[in-house]
């Protein structure tokens, strides 16, 4: 397929050196493997390479101020999701506004979490979960992989929307909690669908009770939504690509374009179904308003829960 890169960007030679891809969460991840997908397809279509660039600390917030403080000239973008939204909610000692100091380029992806329960949990569903918890307040832990992470912020809305109690147990990434889960020393884990969670369920050590996103996901149809039994109930974990402020709309709209020719293509969305997330392309300006949108909803679940990363 041959690019799609603007012929004005052509003739402001961008790229003109390699472009850098901060990606705030290590090499290896979910997230880190779908931003490498990405990178590659933009080096072919651009005919110059797109390197991911890990800066991980800081709950994503290196590597955030790494792309606000770098020049607005296209050639050190983020790819980055709803932790980056968020993060003026939950930190608030930051030198930075994220909302007010990128620019949305283009959204790339979205994929469920999964509400996973230890196998010695006497909840089969949802509603037994929620059932268990009503009976045993206080009793129930969950998992997550960090204050303001989206599995703790899962739980946290479900806890709010359920009205039930349940102690937020964080640990160093799903890695260091899945052990715990699997033993019952804590009893549920709202975790990405793109880490091991699935290989674990599979195999009988752990029990999956239902989805974040409001239907079933394509991939999984014999496990429901949450919302069956919550309604209302809804989270989609999202990641795209953002630039500096003041970056030029030629370059934003170049960029836009051909990630948006990329989640046409069959292999790039065969490549991203396997870690499994679902293409979601948008104009830059759709984009935008669907992450404010989506911060605006974060904000109320954490004022509620009075959450606070400092």
């Amino acid at each position: 397929m041959p690019p799609v890169v603007s012929r004005v960007a052509k003739a402001q030679t961008y790229p003109s050196r390699p472009v850098h891809l901060l990606v705030g969460l290590a090499a290896g991840g979910a997230t880190d493997v779908a931003a490498r997908i990405v990178a590659e397809w933009l080096s072919q279509q651009f005919d110059q390479q797109f390197v991911v660039e890990n800066r991980t600390g800081a709950g994503g917030n290196l590597a955030n101020e790494a792309l606000i403080n770098s020049p607005p000239d296209g050639h050190t973008l983020l790819f980055g999701g709803p932790n980056a939204a968020i993060s003026a909610l939950l930190h608030k000692n930051l030198r930075f506004d994220f909302l007010q100091d990128v620019v949305a380029v283009a959204s790339v992806m979205r994929f469920p979490n999964l509400m996973v329960v230890s196998p010695s949990l006497p909840a089969n569903t949802v509603q037994e979960f929620i059932a268990y918890a009503r009976a045993n307040p206080g009793r129930l832990s969950m998992a997550s992989t960090g204050v303001g992470a989206s599995p703790h912020l899962s739980g946290e809305l479900f806890k709010f929307m359920a009205k039930i109690e349940m102690v937020h147990v964080p640990y160093r990434g799903s890695t260091a909690a899945y052990p715990d889960l699997i033993t019952g020393k804590v009893h549920v884990f709202f975790d990405n669908l793109g880490g091991p969670v699935l290989e674990l369920v599979r195999s009988g050590k752990l029990r999956a009770l239902g989805v974040t996103t409001a239907r079933r996901w394509d991939a999984l149809s014999d496990i429901p939504a949450i919302a069956e039994t919550v309604p209302g109930y809804e989270v989609s974990i999202w990641y795209g690509i953002f630039a500096p402020k003041d970056t030029s709309g030629e370059i934003v709209a170049a960029l836009s374009r051909s990630i948006n020719a990329g989640l046409a293509d069959s292999k790039v969305r065969a490549r991203l179904a396997e870690g499994g997330g679902a293409p979601m392309p948008m104009t830059p300006g759709e984009f935008g308003k669907f992450v404010r949108d989506d911060a605006e909803k974060w904000r109320k679940v954490i004022a509620f829960a009075k959450l606070s990363a400092d």
